[in-house]
Formats: C-alpha cells, sequence, structure tokens
C-alpha cells in the first residue's frame, strides 16, 4: 500500500475532485463534518481555519492506495477501517476529515482530505508529510495484513534478478577502465547501453541515479548498493589520488552544470571516503613506517 500527502490551499476544489461522481466516488470517511455537498463540507472546515489565518495551505491532502490486488477485495467498511487508522498513525484523528474511495480504474484508492487547522487553532506540522505518509501507509497495510510497498518492490527486483545483474557487470567493468569523474562514468555506462539519470533536487542537490536499460528504469542502489551514490562517487573520487579521495566532495560537475551534494549523501560519501583510506593504508602498508 502507498501513502502520498501534502498540504494544499483549495479546499473545496479539492474536496470537489474527491466527490467527483464520474470517478465512480463514494464517502467512506467522515470525521468531525455533517455536510452533504463540498461547499458544505469546505464551509465547516472554513470556520475552523478562520482561527489561524496565518495559514494558507490549510488542507492536507492524502491519497491511499492499496495494490490493485488488494484493493478489489476491500468494502466500503475495509476502507474506512483503513482510513481511519492511516489518520491515527498522522496523529490526525482528531481534526475534520472527509474520505472518498474512487474505483473508476483498476486501481482502487482512496482520497482523504483533513483540516490542517485543529480545534485549537494551531495548524498541523506538516514537515516531510509525503514521506510520513508513505510510514503511515506502511504501517496501516503491515496492521490489516495487506501487501506492503518493500514487498512489491522485492518482487519486482527479484523478477528483475537478470537484468540487474546485467548491469552490475557492465558498472564493475566500467570501474576498472578507472574513470575519473562522475561525467566519464555516466559516458562510459552509456556506451554500454546503460542510461544513468542523476537525481537533482530543486535545490540543485545531489541525491542519487536511476539507471535505465533494455526499457527498465531502477534505482541504482536497486540494481546492487555498490551503485549507490555515496558508494560510487568515492570509488571514482579516488581514482584521482590517495590524498584528494580522503576529502568529500562539497560538488561535483555532473552533465556540464556544477551540483551540491545533499547533506545526506555528502556525510555517506565521508564515511565510504575514510573506509576506502584506511583500506588502502591497510593494503599498502602506508603509514605505518615500512
Amino acid at each position: 500500500m502507498i501513502g502520498k500527502g501534502h498540504a494544499v490551499s483549495g479546499t473545496r476544489v479539492s474536496i470537489s475532485y474527491g466527490w467527483n461522481q464520474e470517478k465512480e466516488a463514494e464517502v467512506v470517511l467522515r470525521e468531525h463534518v455533517a455536510g452533504d455537498t463540498p461547499a458544505e463540507i469546505a464551509e465547516e472546515f472554513r470556520i475552523i481555519q478562520s482561527q489561524n489565518l496565518r495559514c494558507t495551505n490549510n488542507t492536507l491532502s492524502f491519497i491511499v492506495s492499496p495494490t490493485i490486488e488488494d484493493g478489489k477485495d476491500l468494502s466500503k467498511k475495509e476502507l474506512e477501517v483503513l482510513a481511519k487508522k492511516f489518520l491515527k498513525e498522522m496523529n490526525l484523528q482528531n481534526n475534520q476529515s472527509i474520505g472518498f474511495v474512487h474505483r473508476d480504474k483498476a486501481h482502487t484508492h482512496v482520497h482523504i482530505y483533513t483540516n490542517r487547522i485543529g480545534f485549537d487553532g494551531k495548524a498541523y506540522n506538516d514537515s516531510f508529510i509525503g514521506k510520513r505518509s508513505q510510514i503511515a501507509a506502511d504501517n496501516v497495510a503491515k496492521e490489516l495484513g495487506l501487501t506492503r510497498v518493500r514487498e512489491v518492490q522485492q518482487e519486482r527486483l527479484n523478477e528483475l534478478k537478470g537484468l540487474r545483474q546485467e548491469i552490475k557487470n557492465i558498472h564493475d567493468r566500467v570501474l576498472q577502465s578507472r574513470p575519473k569523474s562522475l561525467d566519464e562514468y555516466i559516458s562510459k555506462m552509456k556506451a554500454q547501453r546503460v542510461e544513468v539519470i542523476p537525481t537533482i533536487n530543486k535545490a540543485n542537490q545531489l541525491q542519487g541515479c536511476r539507471v535505465e536499460y533494455k526499457g527498465v528504469n531502477l534505482k541504482a542502489s536497486e540494481v546492487d548498493r555498490s551503485m549507490s551514490g555515496n558508494r560510487l562517487i568515492p570509488a571514482i573520487s579516488q581514482n584521482r589520488s590517495l590524498t584528494r579521495g580522503m576529502e568529500a566532495p562539497k560538488n561535483l560537475q555532473v552533465l556540464n552544470k556544477t551540483v551540491q551534494l545533499s547533506s545526506n549523501l555528502s556525510t555517506k560519501i565521508a564515511k565510504e571516503l575514510v573506509k576506502g583510506a584506511v583500506k588502502i593504508i591497510r593494503d599498502t602498508g602506508i603509514g605505518y613506517g615500512y
């Protein structure tokens, strides 16, 4: 099961989408609301939201999606239980909420709209709400015996085991040629028909890479842990020299563009560089007075 979430400003528009009859919408959840139309529910939200006019994105929009197979068998009552447990995991069980199931596609999913402003006038903290929604959905799936995201991902990776090994073999050969930059690595991988796609966020920070091969697109780390950014970049850095390789780079040239390293990736790279330096010292005897 997958969970997504973000804060929005258009309460009535959002609820109207959820209540869209063309999508075979059906109300599966009501918490502290009584209205029978999007306008009435939005007005109930607005009354509470008027206590905190500083918060503009004052409605939380969630999508909770069981797998296709699980969704086929879930009744309206079971979807209500699922939605309530999700809100409890998000610590939103005491806020106004309305939830709808959409069955217009093979993939049954629930839209939940929750007032970000509580009855006390305080705004719910929406920091990392997307990630927290994923975790909440996974916890609910585990509790209800539904298929979890990690199980689906692992099954997919098992199906692609042969293809992943092909990519790993190409990666190993390219590293043996000792590329001295990430761009050189990307170029050499491309020459072997493996497209390496850097993942760069809005803050111009490199977070990792994806790879595309024979029509399949995967995170590099899903192919093999040695291909994750925190292991790949140190391996390339150490091709330049031991001294420079011991320092975690602050930024990198990627596809003719200078990008920063995310703090998380930078920290992991620093640890890998230290491990690599210690191994070189141990294997060569440098620093032991030999």
